[in-house]
């Protein structure tokens, strides 16, 4: 199955999915890591991985659809199945999604509904919710809206500090989209694990 990743920043997610023997010998094949910012630490990682790079920025086109379409015509090439977004900080327009319909999943650090949007983990926290969690789910037009893959909870501990739940977070996120993933490629390939 051929992925493209798209990720904005430190890119902890997105090596999770690019080391996983695992995932590699069930198929993934991961084509391109597209980065919507030119110094971000995901960058590193992929050249790592030696996965090639898109570097695209909305300010070099005029508008969002144009530098969607721009994403768009590099992926045709690469007969991409999938797109994951892991730590991709645009909200994605109807003409990527247009181009992939219900082939664009997302992860995100709460139990959505709630927390959608920016700053989940810090305003979970500031809110003193005693649970928060991840929510994998595909997307559609809205705000971390679209039906949900998965969803797993993260107990906030007594001593936990801002930092430490968000570590525990990142360690729930980097194991459940290994499996949605697997689960992902199980079903393409045919193969019924129950």
């Amino acid at each position: 199955m051929k992925v493209a990743i798209f990720a904005s920043g430190n890119g902890s997610n997105f090596e999770a999915i690019a080391k996983s023997i695992e995932l590699r010998q069930a198929g993934l094949e991961i084509e391109l890591l597209v980065c919507d910012q030119k110094d971000a630490h995901v960058i590193q990682r992929a050249e790592k991985y030696h996965i090639p790079i898109f570097i695209n920025q909305l300010s070099d086109y005029e508008n969002r659809g144009a530098y969607e379409q721009a994403i768009i015509e590099k992926l045709k090439p690469l007969k991409i199945e999938y797109i994951l977004l892991a730590g991709y900080m645009r909200v994605v327009t109807p003409v990527l999604l247009g181009a992939y319909p219900n082939r664009i999943i997302n992860i995100h650090p709460s139990l959505l509904p709630k927390f959608s949007g920016l700053e989940a983990i810090e305003r979970a926290f500031e809110a003193g919710d005693p649970v928060t969690g991840v929510t994998i789910h595909f997307i559609d037009e809205g705000v971390d809206t679209g039906p949900i893959i998965k969803q797993e909870k993260v107990v906030r501990l007594a001593n936990d500090t801002e930092a430490s739940l968000e570590a525990r977070i990142h360690q729930t996120e980097h194991q459940m989209y290994r499996q949605v993933i697997l689960d992902l490629l199980n079903k393409t390939n045919g193969v019924d694990k129950k």
